[in-house]
């Protein structure tokens, strides 16, 4: 609407503009005609008869009124005298207009300087204010309308899909206020202004979520940071205490079986039992912060039989089958303990998830681009709807779990530029740690990306 009234409001100022030009202009054309009639006949010595004064109206289309001053009425007229009739003619008073049988007039006077002067009065007609506008404004109307047509329904399609594209970016802006960020209009659609807006309006939802992501990432790290201090502390004052309370119990076994009895082996168990927790204290502080440890080379079996050996008595104790694949006789350069605390935390899960009469196999694998350390088990898998988050911080799917262990697998995993990928087998579930080959701190992201794309992930 403000552009259709804008278009009528400059068609009514250029046809009121067009009709006073026009009305002024028949008035100044009458006045000029007039002066120099005035002037033609003030410099004449032709005496004005009836023939003369006839010529002079074909010539100018103007009326003549010569006027007998001794009689004060008109001598000669080009008009008929009962026209004159009560026409204000004053010989030596200001023209004027005057309206004689329905006809307008401007009225002048002159002195004819013929052989007899005489006063006449010239009456020069003009059109009226209603025809002259008309003549003058009938051709802008015309032009006027025809525009209209077809500029109004063009500019009410023009700013209506205007309207409605700024619309919905406006209703875009209000959802990424909302706090919807990440969300994007379609911007294939015209490269204009309003499509570089739009663009504009994408490119900040889409950084305000990347920030948000941000943020919330380097939130639940701090608070991973401190929940794993806390843990740390708490549990190795528990594992000094029951690691001293447990070898001064096997001193006193020892001795008794020096004296004839038998040793209790139990007390191996409790001692493997606190070193797995002592693998999850690890894992925690890594988690928590960044790991200080220089990374060293170190033999990947003998990485592979101590997991093995660390979970065992769970398995054990669960009646889970634990079995290792073939040694793979390779070097690691890494942090040997972190990886180990991984190892434990993924394979602790398997036996969880394999349950009794299940099985769970824990494999390394190396290849010339890539290191695998997988772990196999026979369980259900994880729920379908935490399969995108499964590895992060507090997500599980176990009632009486805390959804910690997955998140120091990948943090351990990404420490030493690799990968934690998890996918279904043939109704088996495989974790695997995939590590880059080559030293954890001389790895590109080239390789690394390399090694990422060589399984599919889940």
């Amino acid at each position: 609407m403000p552009v259709v009234g804008l278009v009528l409001a400059a068609v009514f100022a250029n046809v009121g503009f067009a009709a006073w030009l026009a009305v002024r202009r028949s008035l100044e054309a009458a006045r000029v005609q007039q002066e120099r009639v005035v002037e033609t006949l003030a410099s004449s010595r032709v005496p004005l008869s009836p023939q003369v004064l006839g010529a002079l109206h074909q010539l100018t289309g103007s009326h003549f009124v010569v006027w007998d001053t001794a009689a004060d009425s008109a001598a000669l007229s080009t008009l008929p005298h009962s026209a004159l009739a009560g026409v204000p003619l004053v010989p030596g008073a200001d023209t004027g207009i005057a309206t004689i049988e329905g006809r307008r007039y401007s009225v002048g006077t002159a002195r004819a300087a013929g052989v007899r002067p005489e006063r006449v009065f010239i009456l020069t007609p003009v059109q009226g204010s209603l025809e002259t506008t008309l003549a003058a404004t009938w051709p802008v109307l015309s032009v006027a309308a025809a525009t209209l047509a077809v500029l109004v329904p063009l500019g009410l399609r023009t700013t209506g899909r205007l309207a409605t594209r700024i619309t919905a970016v406006e209703r875009h802006v209000a959802r990424i206020a909302e706090g919807d960020f990440g969300s994007t209009l379609d911007t294939a659609a015209e490269d204009d202004e309003v499509g570089r807006l739009v663009a504009g309006v994408n490119r900040m939802s889409v950084t305000l979520d990347s920030l948000r992501n941000t943020l919330v990432a380097s939130e639940r790290q701090r608070l991973l940071g401190q929940l794993a201090a806390g843990f740390a502390h708490e549990l190795r004052n528990a594992i000094t205490g029951a690691r001293l309370a447990i070898d001064l119990h096997r001193r006193r076994c020892q001795g008794t079986a020096a004296g004839g009895g038998a040793t209790d082996g139990s007390l191996a168990v409790a001692c493997r039992q606190l070193d797995i927790v002592e693998e999850e204290v690890r894992g925690l502080l890594a988690l928590g912060r960044p790991s200080t440890a220089t990374p060293a080379p170190f033999d990947l079996d003998g990485l592979v039989a101590d997991v093995r050996d660390l979970t065992a008595p769970r398995s054990d104790h669960v009646g889970v089958r634990f079995e290792c694949g073939a040694a793979a006789a390779c070097t690691v350069v890494g942090v040997r303990d972190a990886l180990r605390a991984a190892l434990v935390n993924l394979a602790l899960n398997a036996i969880d998830a394999a349950g009794p009469g299940g099985s769970v196999e824990l494999r390394a694998e190396a290849d010339e681009r890539c290191i695998t350390l997988a772990v196999e088990d026979t369980g259900p898998g994880p729920p379908p709807g935490l399969a995108a988050t499964l590895a992060e911080p507090f997500v599980t799917g176990k009632p009486e779990g805390i959804g910690l262990g997955l998140a120091v697998a990948k943090a351990v995993a990404e420490q030493h530029a690799g990968t934690l990928e998890w996918r279904r087998i043939e109704g088996r579930t495989r974790f695997a740690i995939r590590l880059p080959r080559g030293r954890m701190s001389g790895v590109t992201p080239t390789a690394a990306a390399a090694c990422g794309r060589s399984e599919a992930p889940a």
